[in-house]
C-alpha cells in the first residue's frame, strides 16, 4: 500500500513489534456509524495479531450498531470512567480515530491532556490539531474506515482481517458515505468494498442494521420533525430543524435516533444548507450539511466551535437554544453570496 508514507510505515512496524502489547483505541464522543466501524474494525485485526486491543468510547453509541460489538464490546467512558483510566495507564500505546481535535473526546478530554503515551492518529478530517506521534491522515478517502483498512495492508497485518473486522470496517465505509451515495466516487474505495465483503463482510445486513433498524418512535420523532419543525429560508437557501430537551423526551430519545435527520432538507429543491439545532443537558449539539462549494467546516469552525468536512460537520453552543437559534439566523444574511454560488 502506497498511501503512507514508506518510512513512516517501516517505523510504526517496528515500533509495533518491539514497544508495543496493550493498545488503546479511543474514537470521537458521540460516536456514529464509521467511529464504531473504525475503531471494531481495527480492535479485531490488532487482536487477532496478538496484541491486546482495547476500544474505549467517550459516551453511549447508537443502539443499531451494538450488532457489531459481538467481540471486543466498547468500554464507555461515562459508564466506567476507572477501569477505562486504568486501561490507558498501562497502554503501550493509543489509537485516535475519527477525530481531528481532543475536543471531540468529551469528558475523556480531561484525562488525556495529561497523556504522556505515544499517539497514533488515523483520520479524515481536515486539519488536525492533535499532537501525534504518528499521522495517518487524508481528506480524499470516504471514511477512517477506509483509511484503518489501508493502515492494516500497510502494516502488513491483512491476514489478520477477519469477517469481524471486515464487517464492522464496511459499517463505517457504508455509514460515512450514506450506502456509497456521496463522497464515493474513488475507484479504489470500491476495491476496498470489494476485498471486505470477499473476506465475509455482509453488504445486506449492515444497510438493514443501519437503515432498517429503528424504533417507532424514532420514526414519529422525525416526521415531528419534518412537519412541525422545519423552518425554510428561500432567500438562503437553507434549511433548520430544532429539538428541545423536553421534546426528546416526550419522544423518548436513545443516542442515533437523530441521524441523519439533518440530511432531509437537503432533499428539497432549491435547498443547499441544512442545519439541525438539539438541546443537551447544557449546550446545544449541532450538525450542519449542504450540498456543492458550501463549506460547512468553515461556518462552524468560525460560530460554533465545531468543524468536519466541507460538505458535513458538527458544532456545539454553550447559548441557550433561543440565543443559538437567533444567532444561526443573524449569520445567514454574510453568507447569501456564497449561498448562492452554485447556482
Amino acid at each position: 500500500m502506497e498511501r503512507f508514507d514508506v518510512n513512516t510505515c517501516k517505523k510504526v512496524k517496528e515500533w509495533l513489534r518491539k514497544e508495543v502489547k496493550k493498545i488503546v483505541i479511543i474514537p470521537h464522543v458521540n460516536p456514529d456509524g464509521d467511529a464504531i466501524g473504525s475503531a471494531l474494525g481495527l480492535n479485531s485485526v490488532l487482536n487477532n495479531a496478538g496484541f491486546e486491543s482495547e476500544v474505549i468510547v467517550p459516551n453511549d453509541f447508537p443502539v443499531y450498531l451494538s450488532w457489531l460489538s459481538s467481540e471486543g464490546i466498547p468500554l464507555i467512558y461515562e459508564h466506567s470512567s476507572k477501569r477505562c483510566n486504568n486501561l490507558i495507564d498501562t497502554a503501550d500505546a493509543l489509537f485516535f480515530l475519527d477525530f481531528n481535535d481532543v475536543k471531540r473526546l468529551g469528558k475523556l478530554e480531561e484525562y488525556l491532556n495529561s497523556n504522556t503515551k505515544p499517539v497514533v492518529l488515523i483520520d479524515h478530517h481536515p486539519d488536525p490539531a492533535i499532537k501525534a506521534e504518528y499521522l495517518f491522515s487524508d481528506t480524499d478517502v470516504s471514511s477512517t474506515s477506509e483509511l484503518v483498512f489501508d493502515f492494516v495492508d500497510a502494516m502488513g497485518m491483512m491476514e489478520h482481517l477477519d469477517v469481524t473486522g471486515a464487517n464492522a470496517l464496511l459499517s463505517g465505509i457504508i455509514a460515512d458515505t450514506g450506502s456509497l451515495s456521496h463522497n464515493a466516487s474513488r475507484p479504489d474505495m470500491y476495491r476496498i468494498v470489494g476485498e471486505l465483503i470477499k473476506r465475509g463482510a455482509d453488504k445486506e445486513r449492515i444497510n438493514e442494521s443501519l437503515y432498517n433498524n429503528f424504533s417507532e418512535k424514532r420514526m414519529r420523532l422525525l416526521g415531528y420533525c419534518l412537519s412541525e419543525k422545519m423552518e425554510i429560508y428561500p432567500q438562503y437557501r437553507t434549511a433548520l430543524i430544532w429539538l428541545s430537551a423536553e421534546e426528546l423526551k416526550r419522544f423518548d430519545f436513545h443516542p442515533g435516533d437523530t441521524e441523519g435527520f439533518v440530511n432531509y432538507p437537503l432533499s428539497i429543491k432549491g435547498i443547499v444548507f441544512s442545519a439541525f439545532f438539539m438541546e443537551k443537558h447544557d449546550y446545544v449539539k449541532i450538525s450542519f450539511r449542504s450540498k456543492g462549494s458550501f463549506a460547512t467546516n468553515d461556518f462552524s469552525g468560525v460560530h460554533f466551535s465545531g468543524g468536519g468536512h466541507r460538505n458535513a460537520s458538527g458544532g456545539e453552543s454553550k447559548l441557550s437554544m433561543e440565543e443559538a437559534l437567533a444567532l444561526f439566523k443573524v449569520l445567514l444574511p454574510q453568507y447569501s453570496e456564497q449561498l448562492e454560488k452554485d447556482f
